[in-house]
C-alpha cells in the first residue's frame, strides 16, 4: 500500500484497477473448474493413476490461488465498509494467513509441475518398468513430502516476508525450478526423437510412444501457461523489494491488479487443457453432466 501511494508521486503511470466483480467471477470459475477435475478423478477408478494424482495436486494449488484472491477482495471490501481496520493486530494475522495461502499456491504449482514432468519422463523412457517405479504408494509419498515442504515454507516466508534473506530465495526458486523443468524437457524431447527413429518399424510401440509424447506436449502447454500467468507477479515481488522508488519499477507495479488477474486465469485455463487433452477426462465429464441431468 505504501509503495503504491509513493509510486503515484514518482511516475506518471496510472494505477490500473480491475473491478472487484471481475476478480470474483474469475476466481469462482477457477474454483469450480478445478473442483470438477477433483470430482472426476475421484469418481472414475480408471483415473486412479499417479499422473492424475499429480494433476489433482496442481488443481488444488490453482484452487488455493483463486481462493486467496477471493478472500483478499472480501477483506478489502470489509475494510472499505469500516468493519476491519488496515493496521490492526487481527487484520495483520489475516494478512499473514492469506499471504501464506498465496505462497502455498505458488510453491504447490511449481512442485506439482515438477512431479508431472518427472512422471512423464519415466513414462516415456522407462515404459516397461513404469508401474514398478511409479506406484500409487510412491506417488502418495511424493505428494505428502511436496505439500509438507510447501506448507512449512509458506508459513516461514509469510512470517519473515520483510527480510531480504527470505524474499531472495523465494524469488530465486521460481526461475531455478523453471530452468530445471526446461532442461528436463529438452533432454526428454531429444531422446524421444532418437527413440522415435528406432521404433518406427514397430506399430504398437509407435502408438504407445505417440500417447506418451502427447502427455509430454500437454505438460509443455501447462508450463507455458504457468510462466505467462505467474512470471509477471514474481517480477512484481522482486521490483517491490529491490527498486520501489525507481520510476520505471513503479510504473510496472501500477499493473498489480492485472498480474493478480493473470494468476486466477491460470486456474481457469489448466482445467480446460485437462479436458481438451484427456479423452478419459472428457468421457468422465460427459457422464457426470448426463447423470446430473
Amino acid at each position: 500500500e505504501n509503495i503504491s501511494d509513493f509510486s503515484l508521486n514518482i511516475t506518471d503511470c496510472t494505477q490500473v484497477v480491475v473491478p472487484e466483480e471481475v476478480f470474483f467471477t474469475v476466481a469462482a470459475a477457477g474454483i469450480l473448474e478445478n473442483l470438477l477435475i477433483l470430482i472426476a478423478v475421484v469418481r472414475n477408478k480408471n483415473l486412479h493413476l499417479p499422473m492424475y494424482f499429480f494433476i489433482c495436486s496442481l488443481a488444488i494449488s490453482d484452487m488455493l490461488g483463486s481462493l486467496y484472491k477471493t478472500l483478499e477482495n472480501i477483506f478489502i471490501i470489509l475494510c472499505k465498509m469500516g468493519y476491519l481496520t488496515r493496521h490492526g493486530d487481527f487484520e495483520k494475522k489475516l494478512d499473514d494467513a492469506m499471504d501464506s495461502m498465496f505462497i502455498l499456491s505458488l510453491l504447490g504449482s511449481i512442485f506439482s509441475l515438477l512431479a508431472i514432468a518427472a512422471d512423464r519422463y519415466i513414462t516415456i523412457f522407462y515404459a516397461l518398468r513404469y508401474h514398478n517405479i511409479m506406484t500409487l504408494r510412491r506417488a502418495s509419498v511424493i505428494l505428502a513430502i511436496i505439500w509438507t515442504f510447501c506448507a512449512g515454507s509458506s508459513i516461514a516466508i509469510a512470517l519473515f516476508s520483510y527480510e531480504a534473506a527470505t524474499v531472495i530465495p523465494f524469488t530465486i526458486l521460481f526461475p531455478l525450478m523453471m530452468f530445471f523443468i526446461l532442461c528436463l524437457y529438452v533432454h526428454m524431447f531429444l531422446l524421444a526423437r532418437s527413440h522415435a527413429k528406432k521404433i518406427a518399424s514397430l506399430p504398437t510401440s509407435t502408438v504407445h510412444h505417440r500417447t506418451n509424447m502427447k502427455g509430454a506436449i500437454t505438460l509443455t502447454i501447462f508450463l507455458g501457461v504457468f510462466l505467462c500467468c505467474w512470471a509477471p507477479f514474481v517480477l512484481h515481488i522482486l521490483l517491490a523489494r529491490f527498486c520501489p522508488h525507481n520510476p520505471y519499477c513503479a510504473c510496472y507495479m501500477s499493473i498489480f491488479h492485472v498480474n493478480g488477474t493473470l494468476i486466477m486465469c491460470n486456474a481457469i485455463i489448466n482445467p480446460m487443457i485437462f479436458a481438451f487433452r484427456s479423452p478419459e477426462l472428457r468421457s468422465t465429464f460427459k457422464k457426470m453432466f448426463y447423470c446430473s441431468r
